[in-house]
């Protein structure tokens, strides 16, 4: 049995909970709050978590915040062999950890939260139609290479097996698609499959806050 209540709903960031608590099969409560609507800084949300960000998971006398965080902890603690989200290979774990810092560095922060501040949200960040330019043009060049680690045609990023990179993956790619970004035939492929999967459809119904009404 688990205590697992999850904060968080709407993003490309808190999807990335939902899904791999629907991966590992585990039942779970959800407080649907969304970014930018005052809830993630009420008091109540502020006494979970001090820097009032979402996702933030609550298992029952320990919390942890930052979505691959999320995924990693959940995995460490509740897989079972057959869906373990993080492998437990030293040479497998030194990879995977090295497919989180790029997706979450290269590709979501430093490309697509660009873009998302500058062309989404110009009413509080300001406009930077050439930074959101170069955004584009880094996203490409970098998910250009992260298509050339694919070329001996595997079917994730670790190879035949589904894990959290691909998670983390897929919620880049899903957000670069909406913005009209074209991507390499690899990783739509991987998006297509990830995408596919039923525990990416349930935690996409989940990642709603009516969902939980």
């Amino acid at each position: 049995m688990t205590d697992l209540l999850l904060w968080g709903a709407t993003t490309s960031r808190t999807i990335r909970a939902h899904w791999a608590l629907h991966e590992l099969g585990l039942p779970y409560r959800c407080e649907p709050i969304l970014p930018r609507s005052g809830q993630t800084k009420s008091e109540r949300f502020t006494a979970v978590n001090l820097r009032q960000k979402i996702p933030t998971l609550v298992d029952g006398d320990f919390t942890i915040s930052e979505s691959a965080a999320i995924v990693s902890y959940l995995s460490s603690v509740y897989s079972r062999p057959d869906n373990a989200l993080v492998p437990s290979d030293p040479k497998q774990r030194a990879r995977y950890d090295e497919w989180v810092s790029f997706i979450l560095m290269e590709l979501d922060a430093t490309s697509m939260y660009v873009v998302r501040r500058h062309h989404g949200l110009p009413e509080i960040y300001g406009e930077a139609p050439v930074a959101v330019e170069a955004a584009f043009a880094y996203f490409q060049r970098q998910i250009g290479a992260a298509a050339q680690a694919m070329s001996d045609r595997r079917a994730w990023l670790l190879g035949d097996r589904f894990t959290g990179v691909d998670i983390l993956m897929t919620t880049c790619l899903t957000w670069a698609t909406r913005l009209d970004q074209p991507l390499p035939p690899a990783l739509a492929a991987l998006r297509d499959r990830a995408t596919a999967r039923p525990a990416y459809v349930a935690a996409s119904a989940a990642n709603l806050p009516e969902y939980w009404a």
